[in-house]
């Protein structure tokens, strides 16, 4: 809405501008002015103040002035008022704020996209933000945008996220993730579609409700599908039967203090030096504390507590757990 007024400020200064140009030319061709005395008098004639003429005028100067002040008395009228109404409808603010946000936007590389702010979205955004994870969330209601007071809430756009020109003005082609939570599966289908397509190597979660939406949203291009009713149903029922198990997951991925991660460290991530090195040859335990508790294999086989002989070749990930000292120590150490 604001940039389609804006457009109106754009076409209400260009008419004051021509206008202008058109007093200026008209006084210096007819009544023979300098530019100085040719734009005072064209100022006085659009404006309608009514102050006393530089020189007497001659009769064509006259009737050039009457013809002037017919011109442009509606379109001056014209273009104050939509410049005011513009300004006191806080459109011009809004205008601002897009063009703001647009703008940081534009200097993310490797962020997370959310589609959606409903309860799902916000606790993503909410995860990524403890781990000072970039986000940019995409949001059609303008109702839940005003409640938004993260710290990233100048990264927060007003649109539909099923619409590729949203996708791409949350800086899809350079984000490392897409996160969609709507209500409905099949918006999710359609952004999952639609951001494979833009970025063939995002890393897409979407949300499905219904049973069968799974194996389509994968079948779309979702790396990783999550059914919240399902999962919440299975940790109260785990809760029941093994309360400080799930207790101590939920601490280690995210619902803890801020002090513990868990992260997955890629083969492609380290320094060439420790390619193709054993888990033992790497030391990591030893050189930054954190540990080792699981490896995924180039064919995708998890295995829990490698082996010391186990060695990273090209698309294997390790597993590692530690406080945000070791984590980030480690790092710098092999990253």
């Amino acid at each position: 809405m604001g940039i389609r007024h804006f457009s109106q400020i754009y076409i209400s200064i260009a008419l004051i501008a021509l206008i202008v140009c058109a007093g200026i030319i008209g006084f210096i061709l007819i009544e023979g002015y300098g530019f100085l005395d040719a734009f005072y008098m064209t100022v006085i004639t659009v404006a309608t103040v009514g102050f006393q003429e530089v020189h007497p005028l001659t009769e064509a100067g006259r009737l050039f002035t009457a013809f002037l002040i017919i011109t442009s008395f509606g379109t001056f009228a014209y273009a104050v008022t939509s410049i005011s109404k513009y300004i006191a409808d806080g459109e011009f603010n809004r205008y601002f704020k897009y063009y703001k946000v647009s703008a940081a936007i534009e200097k993310l590389e490797g962020h997370v996209i959310i589609c959606g702010f409903g309860r799902n979205g916000k606790q993503a955004a909410h995860v990524l933000k403890k781990h000072n994870t970039r986000f940019v969330v995409i949001e059609e209601k303008k109702e839940v945008i005003d409640t938004i007071t993260h710290r990233y809430s100048d990264l927060v756009l007003h649109g539909d996220g099923t619409h590729d020109e949203v996708l791409e003005r949350a800086g899809i082609a350079r984000a490392s993730a897409l996160i969609t939570t709507l209500p409905i599966d099949a918006d999710n289908l359609f952004i999952v579609l639609s951001a494979r397509t833009l970025n063939p190597k995002l890393n897409i979660i979407s949300r499905a409700s219904e049973d069968n939406s799974d194996k389509k949203l994968k079948l779309a291009g979702a790396d990783n599908v999550i059914m919240p009713d399902k999962i919440g149903g299975a940790h109260m029922a785990s809760l029941v039967m093994k309360p400080d198990v799930m207790e101590f997951v939920d601490f280690i991925t995210g619902q803890g203090g801020d002090n513990i991660r868990l992260e997955e460290i890629k083969f492609e991530n380290l320094s060439h030096e420790f390619q193709n090195k054993t888990i033992r040859e790497l030391e990591i335990r030893n050189r930054s504390g954190a540990n080792i508790i699981g490896f995924k294999t180039a064919r995708g086989e998890y295995i829990i507590n490698p082996s010391a002989d186990t060695k990273l070749i090209p698309d294997a990930k390790l597993f590692v757990l530690g406080t945000t000292e070791q984590i980030n120590k480690l790092k710098e150490l092999f990253v």
